[in-house]
């Protein structure tokens, strides 16, 4: 039998190990442009088996929001504010618009380097690039190597007539041939080898290219999909599948070079799947660009070893991408600022608690005279949702996509029993519709105008040698 004074000695040393815990290393993934039916745990004909293994040994995040595009996204991600607080509301920063993330507002690495974390970045950045006070290492990143701009070619990284690709401020040169997502997966095993996983806390911020168009692949990629005989789906089947091999070696990496044991793994794709291309969201409703949840309501997990209470099932609390800053910063041990947007959502991921939101706004767009938010079970959209309006079929299958709809100025739907946005009750609930108005009216008091300056024939990358580049703003 344990003596009582030895038990007090054990649980104070316990007590003081606990409170000297490190913070933990914060993976952050993010896919491109990935429909909600596009994976394995949503539909058994992916082969995404890392991306599987992961989700369902982890917390499956079923009711994950984002917004409709790219831009909006990562401004949430980076911000924590909706995107119509920062003027990114509406569609995405073009290649040759002069448009940026604000730079009055300080980014989640930004917040996580004040508080001891290293920073990097992989990836696709698409916040604004026309002066390099807008580019990553200037916005929190001690290293970045990816592109700029929205698309590109997976293998040339040509954008038009420009080349676009950066190691820090440098133009820089994978080797030939190499595929995008394979690129970004090696620089990210660089950067675990260049991290000492007890001594130090790193933020590895991964925002893949794929699976956005350009369609392209390895063949043996799409050859795991010879059963499908549409070429296009064929091809974009591939490249989850390609996406999907990529994170599992930077997680076979994490556990094998020590992460693992205080780490946080966050998946979450940054849009619903553009179904005019390739991807697919059933049973959801439309599709990127759109206020459906087709567009916005996002495949997205979380796992790690022994940071989550409680694992292995699927949470249908509500989270919306501008969550991510304050969960993700207050794990670290800093403090958000008061009055952003985003709400700690910690113990919901972490152990299933109800959600601390029961309200969100979708977007508000005061160019498309769009808006929508969800308030408990009940979603309100405003205006015309977008040109892509139908249940897309799985590919040969073909349906109208309803670009002609014309819709009601208000439609209401009861998610809860109706998450495929089949049925407007609005009709039938004007109390509902008068109060909801009431809400959208309040924060479309808060919006901020957007910033959608016209294109400057300044970023010509026949001004830069031929490439994308800072330096025209």
């Amino acid at each position: 039998e344990v003596s009582r004074p030895l038990l007090v000695i054990v649980v104070l040393a316990h007590l003081v190990v606990m409170g000297a815990a490190k913070p933990p290393h914060i993976i952050f993934i993010v896919a491109d442009d990935l429909g909600w039916n596009d994976v394995g745990w949503h539909n058994d004909q992916m082969f995404t088996p890392n991306l599987d293994k992961t989700a369902r040994q982890g917390v499956i995040l079923n009711s994950s929001y984002v917004q409709p595009v790219c831009t909006p996204s990562r401004n949430c991600y980076m911000t924590g504010y909706y995107p119509f607080h920062t003027g990114l509301q509406h569609n995405v920063i073009s290649p040759t618009s002069p448009a940026f993330l604000p730079s009055n507002f300080t980014t989640l690495p930004q917040k996580l380097k004040e508080i001891g974390y290293t920073t990097h970045m992989v990836g696709k950045w698409h916040l604004g690039f026309c002066n390099w006070k807008y580019t990553p290492t200037f916005r929190g990143f001690d290293s970045f190597m990816g592109y700029y701009l929205g698309a590109e070619d997976y293998n040339t990284h040509m954008r038009d007539n420009g080349y676009d690709f950066r190691f820090n401020k440098s133009v820089h040169h994978p080797p030939e041939g190499e595929y995008s997502a394979n690129v970004i997966s090696a620089r990210a095993l660089e950067i675990l080898d260049s991290v000492d996983p007890v001594e130090e806390q790193l933020y590895l911020y991964l925002p893949f290219q794929s699976v956005h168009e350009p369609l392209e692949v390895p063949e043996r990629y799409e050859n795991i999909y010879s059963n499908i005989s549409t070429k296009y789906r064929r091809t974009y089947c591939g490249m989850v599948s390609a996406l999907d091999e990529a994170v599992g070696n930077i997680t076979s990496a994490l556990r094998d070079r020590g992460f693992m044991d205080n780490a946080l793994i966050v998946f979450t794709t940054d849009n619903g799947g553009p179904t005019y291309t390739a991807a697919n969201n059933l049973p959801l409703r439309g599709s990127k660009t759109t206020l459906w949840e087709g567009g916005t309501r996002g495949a997205a997990f979380v796992y790690s070893d022994n940071l989550l209470q409680k694992t292995g099932y699927t949470n249908n609390e509500m989270i919306h991408a501008v969550d991510w800053f304050p969960t993700l910063l207050t794990l670290a041990g800093g403090k958000p600022d008061a009055g952003m947007d985003g709400v700690n959502q910690w113990p919901t991921v972490s152990s299933g608690a109800p959600s601390a939101r029961s309200e969100f706004v979708y977007n508000i767009d005061e160019i498309y005279k769009n808006a929508a938010i969800r308030v408990d079970q009940y979603k309100l959209i405003e205006g015309s949702p977008g040109v892509f309006n139908g249940w897309t079929p799985l590919p040969p299958l073909a349906a109208s996509d309803m670009s002609n709809a014309s819709f009601p100025e208000h439609q209401l739907f009861d998610l809860q029993v109706d998450p495929s946005e089949h049925h407007d009750i609005a009709s039938e609930h004007p109390d509902i519709v008068s109060k909801m108005l009431g809400r959208l009216s309040f924060h479309k008091a808060t919006l901020v105008p957007a910033n959608i300056p016209p294109a400057d024939p300044a970023s010509d990358p026949k001004n830069f040698g031929g490439n994308w580049s800072p330096g025209w703003c």
